[in-house]
């Protein structure tokens, strides 16, 4: 038996009967918004109120309402169903265990980098299969190394000097700049996992092993250090920098170099970097000789003023 109560002038229905709620308020959508059973009874009391009424005489009716029928106050409130606190438990539960599962996956390599001229010609290097270690692509390493040689006045061929790889990871930049007729390279690498299983592999895979010091040190903590000892490594006529986008200040960075002994009178410096950097025209000494865009990789050239006079308009 259904006992109806309508009040003049109110449009929203309401259901009720005596018992736990079944459905809490906020999950219904039709008319009938909330319905309780019990054993004892099978009543149902139907009510209108309105929206339009102000919040405390709607507040206060219902109030009267529930104790004429003595309904609980609290069966009114939001109730979080158990399922919904179990998923909610299960998801967290979830992502944890992917995320440990994640750091316990054994890191794995390939070989698809390639040398791309000099001595090491065509010889293919080891990288890591994730996303972890992002070596420079091929074309901008090509690129690269093509600025450089016309810069330094020598377009057929690399102009000798020392080469300091900041960020190294595979070793691939470090490694060319060897195979192209650098004396020595100084590669930065903090990974031990990536220095033991693919930069000293891809170093004695090439045969440069004596051309080639690796420093397993935060780059921030290499420059810092070089400033502190007076500059034990001397100066460089290269460095490279291929970051990791996402976890480097480049202002820190370049303001680093800008002030370090290490970057030679006429060096030439490498930048990779994101689109959403903007490089300033300067580091240090040297001027901006080269802003190119590769796909989403952008890379800035420095160099002595002098190479501007060789750098052909190609390259701008």
């Amino acid at each position: 038996m259904a006992t109806n109560i309508s009040i003049p002038g109110h449009t929203k229905l309401f259901d009720f009967t005596f018992g736990i709620p079944v459905l809490p308020p906020s999950t219904q959508t039709s008319n009938k918004i909330n319905l309780f059973r019990t054993a004892k009874s099978t009543r149902t009391v139907r009510c209108a109120i309105s929206y339009k009424e102000r919040s405390e005489r709607a507040r206060k009716r219902r109030e009267q309402f529930q104790k004429q029928y003595g309904i609980d106050p609290s069966d009114w409130e939001p109730r979080t169903s158990k399922s919904s606190k179990v998923s909610k438990q299960q998801q967290e539960e979830k992502e944890r265990t992917s995320t440990s599962a994640a750091s316990s996956v054994p890191r794995t390599t390939h070989r698809i980098l390639k040398i791309i001229r000099g001595k090491a010609h065509g010889r293919k290097l080891l990288s890591p299969t994730g996303m972890d270690v992002r070596p420079m692509m091929e074309v901008v390493r090509g690129a690269s190394f093509d600025i450089l040689q016309v810069a330094g006045g020598c377009p057929a061929s690399l102009r000798p000097g020392r080469w300091l790889d900041l960020y190294s990871g595979t070793g691939s930049v470090g490694i060319e700049a060897i195979s192209r007729g650098c004396a020595e390279v100084h590669f930065v690498e903090m990974d031990p996992w990536v220095v033991e299983k693919v930069l000293k592999p891809n170093i004695k895979h090439t045969g440069f092993e004596e051309q080639s010091t690796i420093h397993m040190v935060r780059v921030e903590a290499f420059l810092e250090e070089s400033l502190k000892t007076n500059c034990k490594f001397g100066s460089f006529d290269y460095i490279s920098v291929t970051p990791p986008y996402q976890t480097v200040d480049y202002s820190v960075l370049m303001g680093q170099l800008s002030n370090s002994s290490l970057v030679g009178k006429d060096a030439f410096i490498l930048v990779e970097h994101p689109q959403n950097i903007v490089m300033h025209d300067f580091c240090g000494s040297l001027v901006k000789i080269v802003d190119k865009r590769y796909g989403r990789t952008l890379l800035a050239v420095y160099g002595p003023e002098w190479s501007k006079k060789s750098r052909p308009s190609k390259f701008s």
